[in-house]
């Protein structure tokens, strides 16, 4: 059963759920809470990328994936352009830490996908045991660029309460590639 606000409020309060820094009010829905967009994105270089990436082989051409995605800072009051076709990785300014009987359902902005912005592309679980920023898989599936601003209204988390705490919360399991991420990470499929 999903969260309500008061209860998300409870939670907040009494430090089973940790958001920071902390939310403001007018980012508080009935049931979620909005997120902000950071300043850190991550995407593939529009030149010296590989044919293809190898999905399948660990120590083939994936394992050098990263090395072809540029990191890009965007200063203050400036925009991230994204143009049709493009995947791009992008992080939440909020860092958030979650108990071992809660998870997080990232749903993106209905006004956003409007304009054709895909905001997780299928990544939208947050494991019970989660504690870092959260990485954004952004694509533009619509016709022009899109300006994402950093701090702007991003994405919507909400909470559903397990039967019970998980024997196996994110940041105690084995082969988490990604916990306590501060910047948008790239794929660790190489690890598994």
């Amino acid at each position: 059963m999903k969260l309500s606000d008061v209860h998300i409020l409870e939670k907040i309060a009494a430090g089973e759920i940790m958001i920071s820094p902390d939310i403001v009010n007018e980012n508080i829905g009935s049931f979620s809470i909005d997120l902000r967009l950071g300043n850190h994105f991550r995407m593939f270089k529009h030149t010296a990328c590989p044919p293809f990436i190898e999905l399948g082989s660990p120590d083939g051409i994936f394992a050098m994936c990263d090395k072809f995605m540029e990191d890009i800072i965007i200063d203050e009051g400036k925009a991230f352009y994204l143009h049709p076709g493009e995947l791009a990785l992008g992080i939440t300014v909020e860092r958030l830490s979650l108990p071992k009987d809660i998870v997080g359902w990232l749903d993106g902005r209905s006004s956003l996908a409007r304009l054709g912005l895909m905001v997780h592309i299928t990544a939208h679980t947050i494991d019970p045991g989660w504690d870092g920023r959260i990485t954004l898989e952004f694509a533009n599936i619509g016709k022009l660029p899109l300006a994402l601003r950093p701090n702007m209204r991003i994405c919507a988390i909400s909470f559903e309460q397990l039967s019970g705490p998980t024997s196996r919360p994110y940041s105690q399991k084995k082969g988490a590639k990604y916990t306590k991420q501060e910047s948008p990470l790239s794929s660790r499929i190489d690890r598994e």
